[in-house]
């Protein structure tokens, strides 16, 4: 999750936007549970009276509120309207705290001289004669009033309330008003804010949408890119740390995880506290004394989500090594057909696969088993709570201290927090596999590479290179082996020559050839290039030097041409002659497209002699110092064999030229051969020299030659 969240903290702008945007997307869906109580409680209940104080009065209204109001407050009542030319009085534009503040001022005052008018049978004139003539003083009725609230009981506020809008009504009735035309402006006013806030609400929630598939796309982009530039600088050595399975399903499926959590994460995870504090605040606010079940629901969703995730977490983490797994028997299966049929193995790798996908189907039936409880087990704890409220709500309704209105806002801000738990835990299901794919991922991006360039190269300022290169005493072994694969290895390669290594196979002769690209560095001794020290060297100077054909022809998807400039910077014309040089002119014409024919991913459209040919044309065409040649001839027949290393000697007559190969024909004109056995030199010199001299030598010789072949070269018999 930590790792997770580091990735989102590179993109703060777009965190920062997406989280504004989820707040006036909370607000807007806090609001809507109110609008919909005033609705109900205002609209349908209170025929649209939003407030028990009138916004328009008779004169004789105001003189009668004003004898059962204090002083002051009659003062301050007059003041909060204004006198029309009619004689009735129109209320001046008040703040809402303003409103709130006039309405319970005015509460028990309307219900007081309502309830006197009503019992009495007196005009509000008749008070005010009473009261100018001395027959009923201001303190007595004041004390009516407190008189008449003490008879109401626990119910007063609500009982007042009611009968203050009640009064509101029946004035609005005698100035003539059109209550149903009234009631229905309130409703279309009020419907009219729902609609206007579900549509700033959807705006939000599409723009969050799109900031957030936008920044996890581009976290996608970067991890893949990370993962990329760190795999292509890995030498042999970090590379057997991590199959070439394992590699493609951390660049792929496991950054997958990782950017779709992101999304959910910005759009889900990110809004749920919002709306969750959102909606206990909201729910606080409805003064409904049913907070305790917020406090269960949480309760209830926290245990449910605590258990399954313990149940799940290990599952988890198991799956992504599970899916590694199978992806890797995929691949040998996929890239072997061949030799799988040819040996009739097809029951035996069909059962090896359907053991590695059985193992991840029953992983994933396990998880998805424990977490399909999820959601009924919400259900439940969601319908549980509705019935609560409803119970605890309608007992508060028939009290009188509760109206429908509210006891429904409080069952929708209920349904907001439990929900915001809901997403959560959805989001929840899928954080620990996302948590172990970003471990997978860091992995590969922190992994140290082995292979270095130094702080100051030896090779800035210099221009001028032979290719020169020189093994002093040289060793080495593979990360984990418990013997070197080559020892005390020692030889120079000069322009103008061709030196061959030759020797039984797993001798360590490719080795000897990787080492001077510094694929591997030596463990000891050193390899030089013209003198200086191949690990003092940029990595980008030394491969610039080298052209190298590996053992196995690798082609990539593209054209001839494209394949053949691989280095780049290579002209139509070197292109050209590097085909004609490796023998590779006459099966390109034959194409229609020739050096515009495609070749497939892998080369698989051309023959084996055909991509050896090409991979040697691709080393020519970038015509560097020095030549590596790991038993690159192997699929050719004698005579392209022979007309190929013609041609390849006179143009590469001034560079360096190092092969590995198991035909000794090939070499037989090196003017130096350097024989291995078991990883170290049993011999150095001429073919001549060596079939005088070196024994492992003779016996291939023998193994490869016919007797008249060796007579003709020289050799013993």
């Amino acid at each position: 999750m930590g790792k997770i969240m580091k990735y989102l903290g590179e993109h703060k702008a777009a965190v920062i936007a997406i989280f504004l945007l989820l707040v006036v997307q909370a607000y807007c869906d806090l609001s809507l549970p109110q609008y919909m109580s005033d609705i109900v409680d205002i609209g349908i209940q209170q025929s649209g009276i939003e407030y028990a104080v009138p916004e328009e009065m008779r004169a004789q209204t105001m003189e009668g509120l004003c004898l059962f109001l204090p002083e002051e407050d009659a003062a301050r009542l007059q003041e909060s309207y204004q006198q029309a030319e009619d004689g009735n009085y129109s209320l001046k534009n008040l703040q809402e705290e303003e409103m709130q503040d006039l309405e319970a001022m005015l509460g028990l005052p309307m219900v007081a001289m309502s309830s006197v008018t009503q019992e009495t049978g007196m005009e509000v004139s008749d008070l005010k004669a009473m009261l100018e003539s001395g027959q009923m003083t201001k303190e007595q009725i004041l004390q009516a009033e407190d008189a008449a609230k003490e008879n109401m009981g626990d119910m007063s506020d609500s009982i007042i309330s009611q009968r203050a809008r009640l009064m509101v009504r029946q004035e609005y009735e005698s100035l003539g008003y059109d209550m149903g035309a009234y009631q229905n402006r309130y409703m279309l006013r009020t419907g009219g804010k729902m609609l206007a806030v579900s549509v700033v609400m959807m705006l939000a929630a599409i723009v969050v949408g799109l900031f957030a598939s936008r920044t996890s796309a581009k976290i996608g982009m970067t991890l893949r890119g990370r993962v990329f530039h760190k795999v292509v600088r890995f030498s042999g050595s970090e590379m057997e740390q991590f199959s070439t399975a394992s590699l493609i399903t951390r660049s792929t499926n496991d950054i997958q995880q990782v950017q779709m959590v992101s999304v959910l994460l910005l759009r889900m995870i990110l809004y749920a506290p919002i709306i969750g504090v959102g909606g206990v605040w909201k729910v606080s606010s409805t003064k409904t004394g049913m907070g305790w079940i917020i406090g269960i629901a949480v309760g209830s969703i926290i245990l449910l989500v605590g258990v399954l995730m313990s149940v799940t977490m290990p599952k988890f983490k198991k799956m992504q090594t599970l899916v590694d797994r199978l992806n890797l028997v995929s691949r040998e299966i996929l890239t072997g057909v061949p030799v799988i049929r040819a040996f009739s193995r097809e029951k035996f790798e069909e059962q090896r696969f359907a053991g590695a996908n059985q193992d991840l189907m029953r992983t994933q039936l396990f998880t998805s088993r424990v977490m399909s409880m999820m959601m009924p087990a919400m259900m439940l704890i969601m319908n549980g709570i509705t019935v609560m409220i409803v119970w605890f709500g309608a007992q508060g309704v028939d009290l009188g201290n509760l109206q429908v209105g509210d006891m429904m806002a409080f069952i929708t801000y209920t349904m907001q927090i439990v929900m915001a738990f809901l997403m959560i835990t959805m989001v929840s299901v899928m954080l620990p596999r996302a948590g172990v794919a970003a471990d997978r991922i860091e992995e590969v991006i922190r992994t140290k590479e082995t292979i270095l360039d130094p702080e100051d190269p030896a090779d800035e300022g210099k221009a001028n290179w032979h290719g020169e290169v020189a093994f002093e005493d040289v060793s080495f072994r593979y990360p984990g082996a418990d013997e070197d694969a080559v020892r005390h290895i020692s030889f120079r390669a000069k322009p103008g020559q061709t030196t061959a290594i030759i020797g039984s196979t797993g001798c360590g002769k490719s080795t000897v050839l990787n080492l001077i690209p510094r694929f591997y560095d030596v463990t000891a001794g050193r390899i030089t290039m013209d003198g200086v020290d191949i690990r003092q060297m940029s990595q980008r100077k030394l491969r610039e030097l080298i052209g190298y054909v590996p053992q196995k022809g690798v082609l990539f998807s593209g054209t001839i041409a494209s394949n053949i400039g691989f280095a780049g910077n290579v002209s139509e014309a070197q292109i050209r002659e590097a085909a004609r040089v490796a023998q590779a002119q006459d099966f390109i014409q034959e194409k229609e497209e020739q050096f515009d024919s495609p070749i497939a991913q892998g080369g698989t459209n051309v023959s084996g002699g055909q991509k050896q040919r090409l991979s040697i044309a691709r080393a020519i065409a970038k015509n560097p110092q020095v030549y590596l040649f790991d038993d690159s001839f192997s699929a050719l027949d004698y005579k392209t064999d022979v007309t190929l290393r013609k041609a390849l000697a006179e143009k590469t007559k001034s560079a360096v030229v190092i092969i590995v190969a198991q035909r000794i024909s090939t070499i037989l004109h090196a003017e130096q051969i350097i024989v291995l056995e078991e990883g170290e030199v049993a011999g150095i010199g001429t073919h001549q020299e060596l079939m005088e001299s070196c024994g492992t030598y003779q016996e291939i010789a023998r193994s490869q030659l016919s007797e008249q072949e060796l007579a003709s070269q020289g050799g013993v018999s």
